[in-house]
């Protein structure tokens, strides 16, 4: 089969289509036929091994995990001899390793725990891979950690991004007022999904602007904490999914210890967040997909061979919703 692969850490040169053996499925796996994948910013993070701290789990030398990809969907083409669930021919969507491929085994990697449901019939395979990372992400950090409430302020930062754009419709699903921060290409856009008020970051600093809102989800990590905090009401929250791609583990490490000791003292809490991947929460985001809540917004579509362009698009930071790779 044919898969991307990179064999040390890089820059997107470093990916390469090859020919490999066709993975088998463990016991307790799945393997799926890929029809569609997306690419997250954990995808090209990995692919350059991330600052040493993360290096060391990566690996010193060359790389443990060699197969880029993580979210996917496609058909079930074969079942490990405990797997129940599903049985071969089922369409599914969630996270896999090694999506970036024809086929994916069902398992987890690096903290990101494997999940698969069934993927609704009227929902399209590049729709269900654009979802699993984004789409929780943003449901659990507004639902769990910012423990959003209808009529609520909320303030997205990054809006139009991956998270940001699922963000943006699933606050105003669970009925808060939301103002979205994007560029000025990506005004409309924002406005087009849901956002009662948009900023164009490029005119306007939201930091200084005297506004308060009740949660931030900061989905880019570009400010300070103290400018952040700013924003918020006395009791407001800021729940940060999104760091500066700097690759300085020490700065990322500081900003999470700044949030817990401002969250110590002081009325306005702020939590640094990782979404879990659990099948209650896929199928939730399936059926508002499915049910027209929820609207992905794809990008670009780059097939299998092209993927070295497609990491180069994502690591500009400027894609819009999520960019999908077809095998």
């Amino acid at each position: 089969m044919k898969a991307i692969v990179y064999e040390g850490f890089g820059s997107p040169d470093i990916l390469r289509c090859q020919d490999i053996e066709k993975p088998a499925p463990g016991e307790n796996e799945v393997l799926i036929k890929v029809r569609a994948a997306s690419i997250n910013p954990l995808d090209w993070k990995l692919m350059k091994g991330g600052p040493f701290l993360v290096r060391i789990l990566l690996g010193l030398g060359k790389p443990k995990l060699r197969r880029p990809g993580v979210d996917v969907a496609g058909h079930v083409e074969a079942i490990g001899r405990n797997v129940t669930q599903f049985k071969p021919g089922d369409e599914v969507f969630g996270t896999c390793v090694g999506a970036f491929a024809e086929y994916a085994i069902s398992a987890s990697v690096f903290g990101i725990k494997s999940a698969l449901v069934i993927k609704p019939e009227n929902v399209t395979f590049e729709q269900a891979a654009s979802a699993p990372v984004a789409a929780l992400t943003a449901l659990q950090g507004l639902r769990d950690k910012g423990r959003i409430q209808a009529g609520q302020t909320v303030l997205i930062n990054g809006a139009a991004g991956g998270v940001g754009t699922f963000a943006v419709q699933i606050a105003k699903l669970l009925g808060a007022n939301v103002t979205g921060v994007c560029s000025t290409a990506n005004v409309d856009m924002v406005r087009s999904i849901g956002a009662d008020r948009v900023i164009d970051y490029t005119q306007n600093d939201f930091t200084k602007s005297g506004e308060r809102c009740d949660l931030f989800l900061d989905c880019i990590g570009n400010h300070s904490l103290s400018a952040c905090r700013r924003v918020l009401n006395p009791k407001g929250r800021l729940v940060m999914v999104g760091a500066p791609d700097d690759g300085r583990a020490i700065g990322l490490l500081a900003r999470i210890i700044g949030a817990l000791v401002w969250s110590l003292f002081g009325t306005k809490k702020m939590v640094f967040f990782i979404a879990r991947m659990n099948k209650q929460d896929l199928t939730t985001v399936g059926e508002y997909i499915a049910a027209g809540k929820l609207r992905p917004i794809i990008d670009k579509r780059y097939a299998l061979n092209e993927a070295s362009e497609a990491f180069r698009y994502m690591e500009r930071g400027h894609a819009r919703g999520k960019v999908i790779i077809t095998p």
